[in-house]
């Protein structure tokens, strides 16, 4: 399901979109804790991009093992194989994160809602998700760069 897409590996399809909604659900999530002011405005895109980003990683990561298996079943160079088994590490500790990252979000996003019974929370829930968000961000954004860094050293080293 996830190895080719018209011909194409799926992975080198999927991992774009990976590379742009991890740092937008990092960015956009830690501004809708630390500007209260504009909640308003990023609320529904950190909603879209909670649920939307953890798919895409998931895809991204079934894609990679996909593209991994048929490269392994082709008698790839165990040093080769060695270069994308860490990068394979790499994109499982993002998805981890990701997941991690938009759970928090979705909770932040709850416990600012407005609604009554979330009026009675303490005042300083917020900001410890938001603190908690900003942790996970910072590793969301760590771990794309690596995993994205690794893949792009083995394509343009030739390694894949």
């Amino acid at each position: 399901m996830f190895r080719e897409v018209n011909g194409l590996p799926g992975h080198i399809l999927v991992i774009h979109a990976a590379v742009v909604l991890v740092p937008l659900l990092a960015l956009l999530s830690v501004a809708y804790g630390v500007l209260p002011r504009w909640r308003t405005r990023f609320g529904w895109a950190v909603a879209a991009l909670s649920v939307l980003t953890p798919i895409v990683a998931w895809v991204s990561t079934e894609s990679g093992e996909a593209l991994e298996e048929a490269l392994e079943k082709r008698g790839y160079p165990p040093e080769g194989l060695q270069k994308i088994h860490e990068h394979s590490e790499y994109g499982e500790t993002l998805l981890w994160l990701v997941v991690g990252l938009a759970v928090a979000s979705l909770v932040l996003l709850a416990v600012t809602s407005g609604h009554e019974r979330v009026r009675r929370l303490p005042t300083w829930l917020p900001w410890a998700l938001t603190a908690v968000v900003a942790v996970l961000a910072v590793f969301a954004l760590v771990y794309v760069y690596l995993t994205g860094d690794s893949g792009a050293k083995m394509v343009w080293s030739n390694i894949v």
